[in-house]
């Protein structure tokens, strides 16, 4: 899957944090921005109230589910700048897309 496979499944699940703006940055890869203020999802920089930063490749093993959330966390496969409340409610947005 690429990434803008990725963002159209989040666009298409209606996967957003309500009222909030989660970038999910995978570095040379680039981003993706889900606005659940205007309810869109792009692959445009922008401000965010929390940032996740991973590989693409941990991300794939996070959306599949063979990468366990907090394990990515603790061994700093995944970094949050920001808001981390916000971030920790990535977990139901994955479940809307099923991986």
């Amino acid at each position: 899957m690429t990434k803008s496979d990725m963002a159209a499944k989040f666009a298409q699940a209606d996967a957003f944090v309500a009222g909030k703006k989660v970038k999910i940055d995978f570095g040379p890869e680039g981003v993706i921005l889900l606005d659940g203020v205007a309810r869109e999802v792009t692959e445009a920089d922008g401000d965010a109230d929390s940032t996740v930063k991973v590989s693409w490749e941990d991300w794939q093993a996070l959306a599949g589910g063979t990468l366990n959330p907090m394990t990515a966390f603790m061994s700093g496969k995944l970094k949050v700048e920001g808001d981390m409340s916000v971030a920790m409610q990535l977990q139901s947005v994955l479940g809307k897309i099923g991986g």
